[in-house]
This record gives C-alpha cells, structure tokens and sequence, in this order.
C-alpha cells in the first residue's frame, strides 16, 4: 500500500486504501456524524482502519468541502459541524499523526491531473458545477499553494454584468455573503432560478437537460446558463490559461454539455484564439480521495 484518502462529505465518510499502482485496494464507508467531538473520533477511526489493512503508517489525505484558514488553522464549512475549530489539527490529535487536508474540488483537480481525463497535460484547471461551484488549478502534477489558502473558489467570482442585465436577472447575495457571485446563477440551484426566471417555471436541472431540446423556452434557458459557464471558463482562460478544464460535480452529467461549453467558450474568446479541452472527470468516486492520499504523499517528500 502506498497511501490512504478520506473522502469526507455530509453524510459519509470514506476511507480508501491505494496500491503502488494507484488502484484502489480497499475501502470502508461510516456515516458523518453531525458533533463534532463524535466527527473527529470517527476521523481518527477511519485512519486508524486505513493504516490497520496496510499494516504500516501510510500518508493520509483528506478530502472535504470547505476552507481551513491558514492564519487561524480553524474551518470554515457549510456541510460539517467543524467551523470555528481547528478540525484538522484536531484529526491529527486524536490520531496520534500528521495528515494532508486538502479541499475536496482541489483533490478532484490534483487527482484528474495525475491520473485522469488531464494526465500529462499542464496547467489543468478542474471546475465542480454541483449544488455549489468550485475547483482548482495543478501545474506539473502539483496544487498551486497560496496564502490564504482559498485559490480555487471559482463560484464566488463576480457574475458578468452583462449577462445579468441583457437578461434581467436578479443579484442575489451568494451563500458565502458575498453579493453576485457566479455560482447564484451557474450551481445547480442557479440553473433553476434561470429557468423559473425565464420560463416561469422552477425546473431543475434534469429536467431543462431533458426539455431543452424539444422546448425552446428551455432551449433559452440552456443558452443562458452555458453563456455563463462559458463567461468562467473565459475568466479561467484569461488568468491561468489551461491545457484543460476538467468538469466534475452533479452538472456535468448533462448530455453533450461539454460540446455545448466549448462552443459557448469559443464564442466568448477573443478570435482567433484557442480554447482549453472541455474534459469529463473520469474518477468517479475514487477521484477526491486519491487526489488527497496523492497529495499526502506529495507531502511526505515523494511523487
């Protein structure tokens, strides 16, 4: 075995074993506990599983959702009752041994980088369209690290002015408090609030997937939402001009979307000029926690 991943989410947590070869070996799934006393434990208990069918100390990454401030080691997640302490330390505390933390939109990232849709290609950029908006950014198999530890939040970069007013859209405030961020009109819950603005209809995003077609309404209502994935894609392109941008997250199950963002990016590009791959993750579940263990090792001093 050569490094373990915990992929943490809302409702379970899962613990995988990898070989050499980076296949998973092993895995074991608990459910997340919603105290946090009982959340650490069972963190804890998870590695010590992970280390138990290895036989020997391994590095161990975790993958969850959510921010860890650099300058206070405390979280700050919308999932898991751990903001306000210092969830990370604590892990290791309770496990008696170091681990890697890594935000799960960047372990997706890491992971498609080294070992999926993006192997071999650099910069990669990895965009998560689910009930939230996130991603990362590897160069040459690696995270870029910064400061504030928040490079990668991707969703709450401001919304195009001039998509909002060209078709009356409301500014919201986002989630994270910040008012007009991208993600109120491109996450899951975006693409509802377009169509209900559109269409007068609350439509969730299977089924503008599934009307789009035959309904030009919901044709409209596609043509909107993809000019603004396309309008962060542009943004992804000016600053960090991937190789590839690789989808993840609930979204990028929709049927010829990533043809159907290609033309929107090449559309909103200067012309002439290239586009990044538009590439489906292809990890499944396996992709946040190898990303995590990878970065663990990465840590340890190895590649």
């Amino acid at each position: 075995m050569i490094a373990a991943g915990i992929d943490l989410g809302g409702t379970k947590i899962e613990a995988q074993v990898f070989a050499p070869d980076w296949s998973r070996t092993e895995r074991r799934r608990i459910d997340t506990p919603r105290d946090y006393g009982a959340l650490v434990a069972a963190m804890a208990n998870q590695i010590a599983w992970a280390e138990g069918v290895a036989g020997r100390a391994l590095p161990v990454g975790i993958s969850a959702a959510g921010l860890v401030n650099p300058l206070t080691s405390l979280a700050f997640t919308a999932n898991l009752p751990a903001t306000g302490h210092p969830f990370p330390a604590d892990i290791a505390g309770a496990a008696g041994r170091p681990v890697t933390y890594v935000n799960d939109c960047r372990a997706l990232t890491l992971s498609e980088a080294v070992f999926g849709a993006a192997r071999g290609m650099t910069p990669v950029a990895g965009l998560i369209l689910g009930t939230g908006v996130g991603g990362g950014v590897a160069v040459d198999g690696r995270l870029i690290p910064g400061p504030a530890a928040v490079g990668g939040e991707f969703g709450h970069t401001p919304a195009p002015a001039h998509l909002v007013l060209a078709h009356g859209l409301p500014v919201l405030r986002c989630g994270c408090g910040r008012m007009g961020c991208i993600e109120t009109y491109v996450a899951g819950p975006g693409l509802t609030r377009i169509a209900a603005h559109v269409t007068g209809r609350a439509l969730t995003p299977p089924e503008v997937a599934a009307q789009r077609a035959t309904d030009p309404a919901v044709a409209q209502v596609w043509d909107i939402w993809c000019a603004f994935v396309a309008e962060l894609l542009i943004t992804l392109t000016f600053t960090i001009d991937p190789q590839a941008v690789v989808l993840g997250g609930g979204l990028s199950q929709i049927a010829d979307l990533t043809d159907d963002l290609s033309a929107a990016l090449r559309a909103a590009q200067l012309p002439g000029f290239a586009i990044p791959l538009i590439l489906l993750a292809q990890g499944g579940d396996s992709s946040g926690a190898r990303g995590a263990a990878y970065a663990a090792l990465q840590e340890a001093g190895h590649d």
